[in-house]
């Protein structure tokens, strides 16, 4: 299913780079590299893979500030990879990537969105380009936000190149280090926010037999969970030889953009279950166990019963993700001057003026 999907999401973003006309220059944000999150890890990861797959004629300018930056390295296209990059006043083609809308669904949020968030939205509407990593969060970006399906663009994250099985020794290393048990469950994913749509206070107090390990950066509020094993924000090799020593990785979030542990995972050997959600059953198809979405008992039950070896991941790697993205920046630069971005420019800088907002971020 997964593989089908790929195919589409490489037919949406038009010509190949090597038959682009030109080089390209693009200012990239890298505020989010330093996240330690999943959102750090795309932009960390398709930065590093834009370097590798340009042609000898693009050129790619890391930013800090685009604000005060931008129109002075005269870029062609400028790429906000999350949200909260979004420039209202770009003064270039904006490409910006969406990893989830899960907030914008549950209506408790909706209501209390406060307007620079709003015209966050509103920049992302005039975005030229908008990059998703499922067809699902395309379906949202749609419903929730009004973005034209045609400047929509599906690229699929992948997993690190440092996410392979590791070896017994060094998972032992690891597993010492750490004061990991024998054998585990493990969640992979933020601790710095409780998240109802994680289950995590849930998943924590429901009965199992193996230890619960839960991998992450941490605020205090995580410590309060009972009977789980915290291990901390970890490097990427230190990641791997925890999945690769763990008997299962679980997903117990009922809302996903795309699932990236789940495919880190499998990369290392590792056996899913999940919760059911659109988006990891498009990423994942047969590759995981699925449960009914809420369900603790079925997915801790699912995660036990796991046997190895575990499938495969999806074939899809950050250099293609970088390859897509590349032609996707080709394709904003070609859609500047379309009559509908200027009638919302025009409508940005009212709800801006409004607001009393006067720098060109949102």
């Amino acid at each position: 299913m997964f593989t089908k999907r790929l195919g589409l999401a490489c037919a949406q973003v038009g010509q190949p780079q090597a038959q682009r006309r030109g080089g390209l220059k693009v200012a990239y944000d890298t505020r989010p590299a330093s996240d330690p999150d999943g959102v750090g890890r795309y932009a960390r990861c398709l930065l590093t893979a834009l370097k590798e797959t340009g042609a000898g004629c693009d050129e790619l300018i890391e930013m800090q500030r685009p604000s005060s930056m931008l129109r002075s390295r005269h870029a062609d296209v400028l790429h906000a990879p999350w949200m909260d990059g979004a420039m209202l006043h770009s003064p270039c083609a904006l490409v910006v990537t969406l990893h989830d809308l899960n907030a914008l669904k549950r209506r408790s949020e909706h209501l209390r969105t406060g307007m620079r968030k709003r015209l966050r939205h509103l920049a992302v509407q005039r975005a030229l380009r908008v990059i998703v990593p499922t067809a699902t969060v395309a379906g949202d970006a749609e419903r929730h936000l009004g973005v034209e399906r045609k400047r929509i663009v599906v690229i699929p994250h992948a997993a690190d190149v440092a996410m392979h099985p590791r070896p017994a020794e060094e998972v032992a290393a690891v597993r010492a280090r750490l004061k990991l048990p024998e054998r585990y469950l493990v969640w992979v994913g933020s601790l710095q926010h409780p998240d109802p749509d994680k289950h995590l206070a849930e998943l924590a107090a429901t009965p199992r037999e193996l230890p619960l390990v839960l991998v992450g950066a941490t605020r205090p509020w995580a410590h309060e969970l009972p009977d789980v094993i915290l291990t901390g924000q970890v490097s990427d090799d230190q990641l791997a030889a925890i999945y690769s020593g763990a008997h299962a990785l679980m997903l117990s979030s009922e809302c996903e953009g795309f699932g990236l542990p789940a495919v880190e995972a499998l990369a290392c050997g590792t056996p899913v279950a999940a919760c059911d959600s659109p988006a990891l059953v498009e990423v994942l198809g047969e590759r995981a166990s699925f449960v009914p979405a809420g369900d603790m008992r079925a997915l801790i039950a699912a995660a036990q019963t796991a046997a190895r070896p575990a499938p495969a991941p999806p074939l899809w790697s950050w250099h293609d993700a970088a390859r897509a993205t590349w032609a996707t920046y080709a394709q904003a630069l070609a859609a500047v001057g379309e009559p509908r971005l200027a009638t919302r420019t025009r409508r940005g800088r009212r709800a801006a003026g409004a607001a009393g907002i006067d720098g060109v971020e949102a």
